[in-house]
């Protein structure tokens, strides 16, 4: 691989993401410019902006990593990703943008009047976005590092420097333009070699993968635990969707329930397309780069595959333009996470200690800047796991606490401010406490499975709390009730009032 080819292609897409953020800074005024783009972005902008921000480095990079390694069965991640969205149209979608609200702890706020649940939701938004946030910057770290030989830290710092410029300087307008470019340069990245790929692959004869024979065998033949594993995965991948901050702000975005309707049906098309290409990858480095399995490279094989089987210039400009695209996936889904920290900090700060001192604006400004400092150091801090594993944590998190909170606020009147503060700190709790040790210790047998792919017994655990909770404490359902439930489930062109 040319390195050279691979810095051009770096610095272009750096310049360009600058460069849009700049014309959304053109466009942004107000204060629902910053955190929700004035809630003017149409269904075609904004399911390109969700496509972009949603395609992270894991699916970019870690779902091929993941074919290479384990074989066709691990495609439950990407399948889980992608049906996470119909479940939120079908659930969540509408009622959550007729709430008026900018962020989940408003959300949180006005459906249970809990300033308590409030401040919850608001470090879980955090804690989420933290976990998610790390191996992005690890990743990009380690795209820099495969192509020009740079220590780690200079992708990371790169990364997070750009993030967090775009966000200070247009908020939600920016990124939304970013994103949704990202999206396509991020298709592209992918489709044009795999058609190169493709025909090398029919010209040599199509050759078999090269694998032993766990490679071609699902999980859920194997064992009870890789059962458990499977369903596991499905369980975090399928309700974590609907509670990831950073998904869940852009629906606030839409003019209204029907548009953010329409949203989610079209990112069910533009994801479950790309979705095919990273699997295109990881069985062809099976073909081609099967050595890096035994490196611990598996993440590179996007990277490294162009230049392995094609050579010469082509190769090279092929494998600069999937660098590009693995860039943009650590910016765009960098830049939504940092957008949903610092929307939620932003809200604390310019409402709480420096109520009166910093304009809304300058609160979400200055939380962008200091919320990535933490993930930032985590990630030069850490030893680098395997990025789609390390996300999977994050959906895990988000499916035991906010997707109970959303679910039964939404449909259930008997929620209640304790119900949900027990279900998010119990599953909050149990979903951290196993990412803790399943990174640190790394146990093995049922142990080691337990902790790995918690969302199987968290998920339960945390709408098992909120229920129970709620129905013992019937008393303190909010006596605002039934206007919210009215306002979340009356289309915007019924004349009520709201």
């Amino acid at each position: 691989m040319s390195t050279t080819h691979a810095a051009v292609a770096v610095a272009l897409v750096s310049l360009t993401t600058l460069g849009i953020g700049a014309f959304g800074l053109r466009v942004s005024r107000t204060t629902s410019d910053f955190y929700v783009a004035s809630r003017s972005v149409s269904p075609s902008l904004n399911s390109s902006a969700i496509g972009g921000e949603y395609l992270s480095a894991a699916s970019f990079l870690g779902v091929a990593g993941l074919v290479l390694t384990s074989g066709p069965d691990v495609l439950w991640y990407p399948i889980g990703w992608t049906t996470g969205y119909l479940l939120l149209l079908v659930l969540v979608a509408a009622p959550l943008r007729r709430s008026g609200a900018y962020t989940i702890p408003d959300f949180a706020q006005v459906r249970l009047q809990s300033v308590a649940v409030r401040r919850a939701a608001t470090l879980l938004v955090v804690g989420v976005g933290w976990l998610y946030l790390m191996p992005q910057f690890q990743g990009a770290g380690l795209t820099l590092r495969s192509v020009s030989g740079s220590p780690d830290w200079v992708g990371m710092v790169l990364v997070a420097g750009i993030v967090v410029v775009n966000v200070v300087a247009g908020g939600m307008r920016s990124i939304t333009f970013v994103q949704a470019f990202q999206y396509w340069l991020k298709l592209t990245a992918l489709l044009v070699p795999a058609v190169f790929l493709l025909r090398a692959w029919a010209l040599d004869g199509t050759p078999s993968p090269v694998a032993p024979d766990a490679w071609f065998a699902p999980w859920s033949t194997t064992d009870a635990q890789g059962l458990y594993t499977t369903y596991s995965v499905l369980v975090a991948t399928f309700l974590g969707t609907m509670g990831l901050p950073h998904v869940v702000v852009r629906f606030y975005t839409n003019p209204d329930g029907h548009a953010a309707r329409r949203t989610t049906l079209i990112v069910l098309g533009l994801i479950g397309g790309f979705y095919l290409l990273p699997t295109v990858y990881g069985v062809l480095g099976r073909v081609y780069a099967s050595d890096l399995v035994a490196a611990g490279r598996a993440d590179t094989v996007v990277l490294e595959l162009p230049a392995r089987v094609l050579g010469g210039g082509l190769g090279d400009v092929l494998s600069a333009l999937v660098t590009a695209g693995a860039f943009a996936a650590f910016l765009s889904t960098s830049s939504g996470l940092t957008m949903a920290i610092a929307g939620v900090v932003g809200q604390s700060l310019s409402a709480g200690p420096l109520a009166g001192r910093l304009s809304p604006i300058s609160s979400l400004r200055l939380a962008a800047a200091g919320c990535v400092l933490v993930p930032l150091g985590l990630a030069l801090a850490a030893e680098p796991i395997p990025v789609a594993s390390s996300v999977t944590f994050a959906f895990a998190l988000a499916a035991s606490t906010f997707c109970p909170l959303l679910v039964l606020g939404i449909w259930w009147r008997g929620l209640t401010a304790p119900g949900a503060l027990a279900g998010m700190a119990g599953g909050g709790l149990a979903a951290l406490l196993a990412t803790v040790v399943a990174i640190s210790d790394r146990p093995g047998g049922w142990v080691g499975t337990l902790v790995g792919q918690p969302a199987l017994w968290s998920v339960p655990l945390g709408f098992g709390l909120m229920v129970g909770v709620s129905l013992l404490t019937r008393s303190r359902v909010p006596t605002t009730v039934a206007r919210t439930m009215v306002r979340l489930h009356t289309p915007e062109r019924v004349d009520v009032r709201r």
